[in-house]
């Protein structure tokens, strides 16, 4: 049985196995005295930028000795920056360093930055028990960015952040998910050779009650419904954006590769490993072989896939001519992705339900695995769940999916260039990757956040994200593009980094500018002190 086409792969024999159904689209006080401008009457959405210019700055004072202001309509791409992975603290719940985080917020609001990224975590959120829910320290951040002019886009991380308890920045999955899955080892993903990823719970038990009497879906659902709740009242004014995490870094993916070994930035990629090999995955492909008459297919991940050698062409699956372009490996491949579409799939529909009616926008994330795409079979993209090769399209069932219930696709790597990539892997091609995933977004139609992969604050790094939005974005009828900068910490601040990024928001907007002037309340930093060679050390002191 051959599966060759670029549509997403249809089984029916068992309610586990994958089969594509169409659907219609559908705290403590901060006391800010609000921004003051001399032209508020528009409806036009406006942002604040400031002239961060040492010598200059002495200029731009009036007779009472604050800053002006240029204030912009916004016209281009937005830019939002991620904030620190610890701005809500691990156990406590709340707020980190609040003067800080209230100076670098009027930073970013007079750069004339869009707003800020929010990671809520659910191994912080829900803790200890089910359905016990702590949402301080994220309400704080909203309220201080509604008071700083700043809008915030909210990440619903389902996944492990960090690399174990010695990392600063660790967050596990909640402490009742760990127990259940000491419990059962099979809730967490298993490779062939039976190592157990803790990032993210398997999608093979997505709709079984395994934790509490509660499927993960359902799980994820009321996380979602409780945080709809809580902050219902700056939904769609502050709050414009959920980004629903589904996988390892919030990705649609499969945990192919740990954590420790993506984070080695030096070295070649691995090709991965296949996470087919606990029992409810292995159950699912047990029920999808049995259905077309192959038990001998049942038995777990390809045979002859090894990335010891780190190359594809010492690999009998990999390999130009390997088994991946056989009827079995296109049986194995078809439903190992299928698997991580329907996982999208119920999640997307899940969110898009959650939050139907209010004006927000929903977003998934794809994880940019560039490291294997001048090979004929993308080696590290088939065992992430994305069948994507030089044969078949693998991305655009995934932007389809996305397109079905209204979401937006988020895509990391857009500052990566192949010339510097193939200096360490001659296969490698983030900026191909990109590219064919910004085309599967326009065919279907549906509005692209980009984001870096690495904080690399250089002048050059923000040309190639500029290049590759204008790849998406020319052209008539675009859907709308929008970029995460990833992240805010205190280089970001520093003057020579500052001065980059500022002129990178710059030259994302369009704008027309007229003057205007910026007023906070007794006792604050006036931000006409925040000139870029005073920035450092005075805006983020983390």
């Amino acid at each position: 049985m051959a599966i060759t086409s670029p549509s997403a792969p249809s089984f029916s024999a068992s309610s586990i196995c994958y089969n594509t159904t169409e659907y219609s689209t559908p705290s403590r006080s901060l006391n800010f005295s609000p921004i003051q401008t001399t032209r508020l009457q528009s409806r036009s959405r406006f942002t604040l930028s400031c002239r961060l210019n040492n010598s200059s700055s002495s200029n731009a004072l009036d007779g009472n000795g604050d800053l002006r202001y240029e204030l912009q309509h916004r016209r281009g791409s937005p830019v939002f920056v991620t904030l620190p992975v610890d701005a809500v603290s691990f156990p406590a719940g709340t707020m980190k360093t609040m003067k800080a985080m209230a100076q670098s917020f009027r930073a970013l609001a007079a750069a004339g930055v869009e707003g800020v990224v929010m990671e809520v975590w659910w191994g912080l959120v829900e803790k200890e028990l089910p359905r016990v829910y702590n949402w301080q320290g994220y309400l704080e951040i909203v309220v201080l960015a509604k008071c700083c002019g700043l809008k915030v886009r909210a990440v619903m991380a389902f996944h492990q952040c960090g690399t174990g308890p010695d990392d600063p920045f660790w967050i596990p999955l909640p402490q009742w998910v760990c127990e259940e899955m000491n419990k059962d080892p099979d809730l967490a993903y298993s490779d062939r050779f039976g190592r157990r990823n803790m990032e993210y719970i398997s999608l093979g038990c997505d709709v079984l009650p395994v934790l509490h009497g509660r499927s993960p879906i359902q799980a994820y659902t009321e996380f979602m419904r409780s945080f709809r709740d809580t902050f219902i009242p700056f939904l769609g004014g502050v709050i414009t954006g959920i980004q629903v995490g589904m996988g390892p870094a919030g990705e649609l993916r499969y945990p192919s590769c740990p954590i420790k070994k993506l984070a080695w930035t030096w070295r070649s990629r691995e090709l991965g490993e296949f996470q087919c090999y606990d029992k409810y995955m292995l159950a699912s492909l047990n029920a999808c072989a049995g259905e077309i008459g192959m038990r001998e297919w049942a038995n777990g991940g390809p045979i002859g896939a090894s990335n010891l050698m780190q190359d594809s062409e010492s690999t009998e699956f990999f390999k130009s001519d390997g088994s991946w372009n056989t009827p079995y490996g296109e049986f194995f491949l078809a439903w190992y992705s299928g698997m991580l579409l329907l996982h999208g799939e119920r999640i997307c529909r899940e969110a898009e339900t959650i939050f139907r009616g209010l004006e927000v926008n929903l977003s998934g994330k794809v994880a940019g695995i560039h490291w294997h795409y001048g090979t004929q079979s993308h080696p590290s993209e088939l065992t992430a769940g994305y069948y994507n090769t030089s044969i078949r399209d693998g991305l655009l069932p995934i932007a389809r999916v996305f397109g079905r219930y209204g979401f937006t696709m988020c895509c990391t790597c857009f500052e990566m260039q192949d010339a510097e990539e193939q200096q360490m892997n001659p296969v490698s091609s983030p900026e191909g990757f990109v590219k064919q995933l910004l085309l599967a977004a326009r065919i279907c139609g549906i509005p692209l956040q980009g984001e870096n992969s690495a904080s690399t604050l250089d002048d050059e790094s923000f040309q190639q994200v500029l290049r590759m939005s204008k790849f998406y974005s020319d052209g008539p009828g675009t859907p709308t593009f929008s970029f995460n900068f990833v992240r805010m910490d205190k280089n970001l601040f520093e003057y020579r980094n500052w001065v980059s990024f500022t002129r990178f928001v710059r030259q994302m907007s369009d704008v027309k500018s007229f003057q205007a002037k910026l007023g906070f309340g007794e006792g604050d930093m006036p931000l006409s002190s925040l000139s870029a060679s005073a920035t450092a050390g005075a805006v983020l002191a983390y």
